[in-house]
């Protein structure tokens, strides 16, 4: 096993380029979704610490946005990767490719990443798309609520943000953890019998099924009363089944978070109720969610609208709960189609917190708002017609004439089909995802988004997936999705450890 290494070149790179791309960043919140691959072109023999895969060459066809045009480099090991050269349409950002090594940054400031690998655009004097360059571009939605996030369900990308990574409070949406647990860990005909403590270890105007101490059900009634009523006796009373106290059970749910990659979140009961260091972040929330809704049992009891719970001491004749969550029904004027799971959450300090999961053509999104005021499902609805209308514009996007890039010295922007130039967006052109920085400027070098992870965008400004990237004496691999492979081997053999780094 090779020994990783970090290299005091990246991790001062690392830091200064984390500072300038927050200050310019804040607006990325996720990478687009990939439409293609783009080949690696890196070779087959393994490599080696005496090997030195930093030789570039060059290009000298004039080449086009959108085709994958750039800088000649070679991988690991292997032979030179090379991009499209082939001429589409008048020559635009990009140019000729750049000779030699590919880490003088351009002139201008730009932000850079891990080490500084800027693609040199020279070449290019006049702009334009060939003929019928698909473009698709949505406008990230406006929410009123203080934190927000939606993720693609399939594949965990953050697709929006709005202090997605800031700690508040969550309330009940906390039970969509205790449910997965619980799931995870309980036959759902085991009894959970009520201890005095579960039933009064509560604030007042906690929400009840009104059980006491010496009450008795299944696992599976005490889900539906959990997740539709929003019962906090419930839930103490399941995490004492689990581990003999709401202590142990919250220990446990802290580590289950961390196994979901929850960075920012600290569970102190099961059932959200205000408690000073019981807190999470959207993100995170967000992946809680999407574990807890892949969970069929979970998923199951999260979208069914009415419940009857077995005969307790205070409901001798058993109780009928019912789903608290608006978008469900049909008759509600804030019903929205494909919700297939969701979880309310209130109290004082919480405000408004709403996690919700809905399907679409094989799209399955996950949205989570926190601290709203009343807006939690207006804003919902817009993260859902965010997320799927992004979609939709990305594999379904019309031919669209009169889109044309412009030059102004060193940089380039794109105009819209309405005459406005895109600013602070993503858009896919002629099948290649690009982001433009507020000012309009298409971005070129390394990004990191801000969920953490690191993009290198080509001379060309598409973004570049399924590739090697150079950076001072340090190779990275960008994935097919675009984003940094960290910590894993890649498609072609070799070996990249947490920094990303290829370890020789």
């Amino acid at each position: 096993m090779h020994m990783k290494r970090r290299s005091s070149i990246l991790i001062m790179a690392l830091c200064a380029s984390l500072a300038l791309s927050q200050a310019s960043y804040a607006a990325i919140t996720a990478p687009p979704v990939p439409t293609g691959n783009v080949s690696s072109g890196t070779g087959s023999s393994a490599p080696s610490s005496s090997q030195t895969p930093g030789n570039t060459g060059g290009s000298s066809s004039t080449q086009t946005p959108g085709t994958g045009a750039d800088i000649t480099t070679q991988g690991p090991g292997g032979s030179p990767q090379t991009g499209n050269t082939t001429p589409s349409g008048t020559s635009t950002p990009g140019g000729s490719g750049q000779s030699g090594t590919p880490n003088t940054p351009s002139s201008g400031t730009q932000n850079v990443g891990p080490g500084s690998v800027l693609g040199n655009g020279g070449g290019a004097t006049t702009a334009g798309t060939g003929a019928g360059a698909q473009v698709s571009t949505v406008k990230a939605p406006e929410i009123q609520a203080e934190g927000a996030a939606l993720i693609d369900a399939g594949t965990g990308k953050l697709l929006y943000g709005k202090n997605e990574n800031a700690q508040f409070y969550p309330a009940s949406i906390t039970k969509l953890m205790t449910a997965l647990l619980v799931a995870e860990n309980c036959d759902l005909n085991e009894v959970v019998t009520f201890s005095k403590t579960a039933t009064t270890n509560l604030e007042s105007g906690a929400v009840t099924i009104n059980l006491v101490e010496g009450d008795k059900l299944t696992v599976q009634d005490c889900l539906y009363a959990l997740l539709l009523k929003s019962a906090n006796e419930v839930a103490n009373g399941l995490a004492e089944h689990m581990d003999g106290s709401v202590s142990a059970f919250a220990a446990r749910m802290n580590a289950r978070a961390k196994e979901l990659g929850c960075q920012n979140t600290n569970f102190e009961n099961p059932n959200g109720l205000n408690n000073a260091d019981h807190k999470t972040t959207p993100y995170d929330m967000a992946l809680i969610a999407r574990a807890a809704f892949s969970n069929p049992t979970v998923q199951k009891v999260a979208s069914t609208l009415s419940y009857k719970i077995a005969p307790t001491s205070k409901n001798p004749s058993g109780k009928t709960v019912t789903m608290g969550h608006k978008m469900f029904y049909s008759t509600d004027s804030r019903y929205y189609p494909g919700i297939i799971g969701g979880k309310t959450g209130y109290t004082s300090k919480a405000g408004n917190t709403l996690v919700t999961a809905a399907e679409k053509n094989g799209v399955r999104l996950i949205a989570v708002i926190m601290k709203s005021s009343s807006t939690h499902y207006e804003d919902t609805k817009a993260l859902l017609d965010y997320g799927f209308e992004y979609y939709s514009a990305l594999t379904g996007g019309a031919s669209v004439s009169g889109n044309r890039w412009e030059q102004s010295g060193e940089k380039w922007y794109f105009v819209k089909a309405d005459g406005r130039r895109a600013a602070g967006e993503w858009m896919t052109i002629d099948g290649q995802e690009y982001w433009f920085e507020s000012d309009g400027t298409m971005a070129t070098g390394w990004r990191q988004a801000a969920n953490g992870e690191w993009y290198y965008f080509r001379t060309t400004g598409a973004m570049a997936k399924d590739y090697w990237a150079k950076s001072g004496d340090n190779w990275y691999y960008m994935g097919s999705d675009g984003a940094m492979v960290k910590n894993a081997y890649t498609p072609d053999g070799y070996y990249v450890d947490a920094s990303g780094v290829w370890v020789q």
